[in-house]
């Protein structure tokens, strides 16, 4: 099997020079290519200090287009100015609009010495290394061979995968991808990948795979544990309802019944282990209601871990 490099410095440069384009052009509206050069000039991308040669940028331009599904225009009758064709989709483009904010906010913090100490993010596990290979992957339809290790297993082993889409969930990034093998979809944190190589292996993306439609019914990564979605109504007390009101758990979140000492509210989702892990979290704030199978799970937890305080 053919090979191609692992991921440098150089590709990490480029995604974050794409990001950092697409940030200027953006919170400026419209802007001339030699106002963008002015820019670089002052970017901490630039450590050579040089000019921004117009055929880089037309091809940064183009590059953009390829892995965002961002169109960069010309305002040709108000002085060539360049913006940014498709601004709602990129401000609701879910993962790609969290993916770019979260760079662009890095890459001012970066030209913003004094501000580094004040501003202060989450620390996401190890793994963002790999996002430029497999986006790459992604854009080029080519398959990756990953060197994995699950916490089940005492040592990594490798495969070849087909890289499908990404996902960011409470803090982890995840690749979603048909591992050949085992002839189905299945989903690899990035935080326990070892190593990654971009093969010259193509494949074809299914056309009728919609990354947003395979989790619809989901909370959070798991989507093959067997659970279908079901209709499940949790009853939430009065501290605790304001918050999942302003923070829904999931698209499919209806509030039914509002009185002075608590909501209840329903969903269509898949009861799985990270929806359950999700519930019990909030303590006894919330209560399964329905579906009976599901509330007994619960009511059962909880009971097992009541025996063990108690124990004690």
């Amino acid at each position: 099997m053919g090979k191609k490099k692992n991921s440098k410095d150089s590709t990490s440069n480029l995604f974050n020079r794409y990001v950092w384009l697409v940030d200027i052009i953006y919170r400026r509206g419209k802007i001339t290519f030699e106002e963008i050069n002015e820019y670089w000039q002052r970017s901490l991308l630039n450590i050579d200090r040089e000019d921004l040669p117009l055929r880089t940028f037309h091809n940064h331009r183009q590059a953009i287009e390829q892995m965002f599904d961002i169109n960069i225009e010309c305002d040709k009758r108000n002085g060539y100015k360049y913006y940014i064709e498709n601004t709602d989709d990129m401000e609701h483009g879910g993962v790609r609009s969290w993916l770019l904010n979260t760079f662009a906010v890095n890459n001012l913090i970066n030209e913003s010495h004094k501000l580094k100490r004040r501003i202060l993010f989450e620390k996401i596990p190890s793994g963002q290394m790999y996002l430029t290979s497999i986006i790459e992957a992604m854009r080029d339809s080519l398959s990756i061979e990953i060197t994995y290790q699950t916490f089940w297993h005492d040592s990594p082993y490798t495969i070849e995968v087909y890289p499908y889409c990404i996902k960011v969930f409470k803090q982890r990034w995840y690749v979603i991808a048909y591992n050949p093998g085992k002839e189905r979809i299945l989903i690899y944190a990035l935080d326990r990948i070892k190593n990654i190589s971009i093969t010259d292996k193509t494949f074809q993306l299914p056309k009728d795979f919609d990354g947003e439609l395979f989790f619809s019914d989901c909370f959070g990564i798991v989507a093959g544990d067997g659970h279908k979605a079901e209709n499940v109504l949790i009853k939430v007390n009065k501290i605790q309802d304001s918050y999942i009101r302003a923070l829904p758990l999931h698209h499919s979140q209806k509030e039914i019944e509002n009185t002075s000492d608590y909501a209840v509210f329903s969903y269509h989702i898949r009861p799985s282990f990270d929806f359950r892990q999700e519930l019990l979290s909030h303590g006894a704030d919330i209560e399964v209601l329905e579906p009976k199978w599901f509330r007994d799970e619960i009511a059962e937890i909880i009971s097992e871990q009541h025996n063990i305080y108690r124990n004690e």
